[in-house]
């Protein structure tokens, strides 16, 4: 079960908080549903039980806090507001990508877009799809792991009527099976159709915790909708015949020539408006809420409300996702298993490295036709105007992707809404921008070499004496901003601060390193890997000494020390960071 105690969001300056003091619960085995106006709270309060919002109170899931379970995604499936991928993913890879996220078999993907009828669109992209298939698939994904809890916001925002009852046999089919649901929703006749509780809010506070019976019978009552394009005269001939028999009607003028008539029938109203001669567009019986909701730009308040239209992608739906056995324990090869299929999965990637070979060969030849450029920068394309050659650059950005886009689009929002500050998942992060620096950095080189040959001839594609250390300076440089954009993303949330953090090595850290060290040395670490070598009594296999005494030059170097002490102290932030969301 869930249980809410003092939900209160933060203050907004002068205006009361969105949400203020809000407990209630939702049992296991019911379906309850959380009702209130456009503005009443009902989102912030899901947020602040899901901790994605700051604010006071706590939330146990059966009696523990989301940040206290192992693997909440495995508890608790979450549906908030549109889809939260990349536009360019297609409907399937989003899906076998959460599942590498949450720990399912990748087959699990295939049989969820089966139960929400989303087989047909399997292969289209996210960006592409209209807004009752994304809530569709916004429940696949909440259903992928097959939770015990569902948390849904305005499940039914988008679907058509068939659909909507779809929707409701699946939470209703969840309830039965003993799990725990709560959506949120504006319509008080859905909720008393399809919750076994209803909890009302109304700006910012609980207003009542009811059964849904108790709701039906003292929030709605029976009602003639009638259409005329003389409302307004019936409205009061019906007012003035009620007073004269002394009967209690109630006549409610709506928007679009509709009026809402209480304490009648179809056949007074109309008798009414067949003796004073009025025209009538529509007389119908229908169960209305007792006080005003908010409708929709476009809509008409009403019982009669009518929702979007969209086309089923699927004619025979499953009342409930087929079951699935979930691995007690997490595998070390999950967060890299989502991080590769998360960088694959668009094509921004590749159009990055794409642009960073284009422009280093372009470079490279420009700067060998100038002249005056070192062997080692003319094959890194590295102009000594530039604080960073092309291939660091590109490296950097695609780590700041790595995080930076999905806090944009957070492919883990079935994971408790946003992206884990997990140690598994920064080490595969950093794991798959090293191999992606490591390929961005040789291929850089490749290309320039054969852009070189072709235009130049052999003169400028001798390999340098000193390629060994020159090597690991050139793949440190490149792995290094990678990191950096990495850690710098995942600790600002943006792929801009991360791109920012590696170029402020170059053009901040630098300078300062350099004026840290200038002047005479009195010291040096001449011998360092001798005297290392001493220290551990064994002798270097394969050279080992010479790979070590060229790593040390790398990081002495007023560029490779700078790199070092910004990647120190972005992952020392990281770590803080992490350390204090586990501990909140």
């Amino acid at each position: 079960m869930i249980q809410a105690i003092g939900l209160t969001s933060n203050s907004r300056k002068e205006l009361p908080p969105a949400l203020d003091d809000v407990s209630f619960d939702a049992h296991a085995g019911h379906v309850t549903a959380l009702l209130g106006a456009q503005g009443a709270g009902k989102t912030t309060a899901l947020k602040l039980m899901l901790e994605l919002q700051q604010g006071r109170g706590i939330t146990y899931f059966r009696g523990r806090p989301l940040h206290r379970i192992a693997h909440p995604s495995r508890e608790v499936g979450v549906m908030l507001g549109d889809v939260p991928g990349h536009p360019a993913r297609t409907v399937r890879g989003q899906l076998r990508m959460v599942c590498a996220a949450v720990g399912v078999p990748v087959r699990r993907a295939d049989e969820v877009l089966e139960v929400v009828g989303l087989v047909s669109l399997r292969d289209e992209r996210l960006g592409t799809l209209s807004r009752g298939m994304d809530r569709r698939l916004g429940l696949a994904c909440a259903l992928l792991s097959d939770p015990h809890t569902l948390v849904l916001d305005d499940p039914t925002r988008g679907l058509a009527a068939r659909e909507g009852h779809w929707l409701h046999g699946i939470l209703r089919a969840h309830a039965q099976q003993g799990g725990t649901v709560l959506f949120t929703t504006d319509d008080p006749k859905e909720a008393a159709g399809v919750a076994d509780r209803v909890v009302t809010l109304e700006k910012g506070r609980l207003v009542a915790d009811q059964e849904a019976t108790d709701f039906a019978r003292t929030r709605l009552r029976p009602r003639v909708a009638v259409r005329s394009p003389y409302a307004a005269r019936l409205g009061a001939l019906l007012t003035k015949e009620a007073r004269t028999g002394r009967r209690s009607v109630e006549v409610v003028r709506e928007d679009g020539n509709r009026l809402s008539v209480y304490g009648s029938t179809c056949a007074d109203v109309g008798e009414t408006a067949f003796r004073h001669g009025i025209l009538v567009h529509q007389l119908a019986e229908e169960t209305g809420d007792m006080g005003p909701r908010s409708a929709p730009p476009g809509a008409e308040q009403g019982g009669d409300e009518q929702r979007p239209v969209e086309t089923l992608a699927g004619d025979d739906l499953s009342p409930l996702p087929p079951p699935i056995s979930v691995r007690p324990a997490p595998s070390p090869l999950r967060p890299l298993r989502y991080e590769l299929r998360r960088a694959a999965g668009v094509g921004t990637g590749y159009l990055t490295a794409a642009a960073v070979l284009v422009a280093s060969a372009l470079l490279s030849v420009l700067l060998a036709r100038i002249g005056h450029t070192p062997q080692a920068r003319l094959l890194a394309a590295w102009p000594r105007e530039f604080p960073l050659p092309p291939a660091a650059l590109g490296a950097g950005l695609l780590g700041a992707i790595a995080f930076g886009d999905e806090f944009r689009h957070p492919a883990l929002a079935v994971d408790r809404g946003t992206v884990p500050r997990r140690l598994g998942l920064l080490a595969a992060k950093l794991l798959v921008s090293a191999a992606t620096g490591l390929l961005l950095a040789i291929l850089t080189v490749g290309c320039d070499l054969e852009m070189l040959y072709l235009v130049y001839g052999r003169e400028l594609t001798e390999v340098p004496e000193d390629w060994l250390a020159l090597g690991a300076s050139w793949l440190g440089l490149v792995v290094g901003c990678a990191w950096a954009g990495v850690l710098a993303a995942g600790i600002f949330r943006s792929t801009s601060a991360g791109l920012a953090a590696v170029l402020a090595v170059p053009i901040l850290v630098v300078p300062l390193v350099q004026k840290a060290v200038e002047g005479p040395s009195v010291r040096t670490a001449a011998g360092f890997s001798l005297r290392l070598r001493e220290l551990l009594l064994v002798q270097w296999p394969f050279g080992g000494g010479r790979y070590l005494a060229a790593g040390a030059r790398v990081v002495v170097q007023p560029v490779g020390g700078a790199l070092t002490l910004s990647l120190t102290a972005l992952l020392c932030a990281y770590l803080l960071t992490t350390l204090r969301s586990r501990v909140r």
